[in-house]
């Protein structure tokens, strides 16, 4: 898998619709259209794989990667977990582990987590799905959890800070890692100057 993704690939993102298949906003065929009509728009605009993140419902989660997958393109497949007492299960309660064994099945070749928190609290989610699954794990906190100033979301970390958590999201099992909401390129050049310090 990692031979399929280059350090330029271009990976377009199916986030979730908004609308709750269990509150019955949405039917399963009307959101597999949806999903199935944006992936083979992505692909055909030069998308080098999907990515189907911020999702908390594992039904809905599923109908995106199996539309990813008709592309033909490599897919990774992401939930939120930030609900529950513990803040470690989806909007719909369920756990890593059972999240990597569901997206492994359904076919996605990489499996993660995004959003939701700030790099604390991600450690413990990685080394749970890397538990759960074979493939390789990527994962994108956020800068912190948002304060709203004024109307807006503003995100407090530093990207020093941000990237200062990556060592152990690496020896928690993460294959890759980036960044969410609040995140910049200053984040990410961040991220690449601790994760190869001190290597050629």
């Amino acid at each position: 898998m990692h031979a399929r993704i280059r350090q330029l690939d271009v990976f377009a993102s199916l986030g979730p619709s908004g609308r709750m298949l269990l509150a019955e906003e949405i039917t399963r065929e009307e959101l597999r259209a949806a999903f199935e009509e944006q992936a083979t728009a992505l692909a055909e605009g030069g998308a080098d794989g999907m990515v189907v993140e911020t999702m908390g419902d594992l039904d809905e989660a599923l109908l995106a990667v199996g539309a990813a997958r008709a592309t033909g393109l490599p897919v990774v497949a992401c939930m939120v977990f930030d609900s529950g007492k513990n803040r470690d299960r989806t909007l719909t309660g369920l756990s890593p582990e059972e999240a990597a064994r569901a997206l492994a099945g359904a076919g996605a070749d990489v499996i993660g987590a995004n959003c939701g928190r700030g790099m604390d609290g991600f450690a413990a989610i990685t080394a749970r799905l890397r538990s759960a699954t074979d493939r390789p794990i990527w994962i994108k906190p956020n800068a912190g959890l948002p304060e709203i100033v004024e109307g807006r979301a503003v995100y407090r970390a530093l990207p020093e800070e941000f990237a200062g958590c990556a060592p152990a999201l690496v020896a928690a099992g993460a294959s890759f890692i980036g960044g969410c909401c609040g995140t910049s390129p200053s984040f990410i050049q961040a991220l690449n100057k601790k994760l190869h310090a001190g290597k050629p």
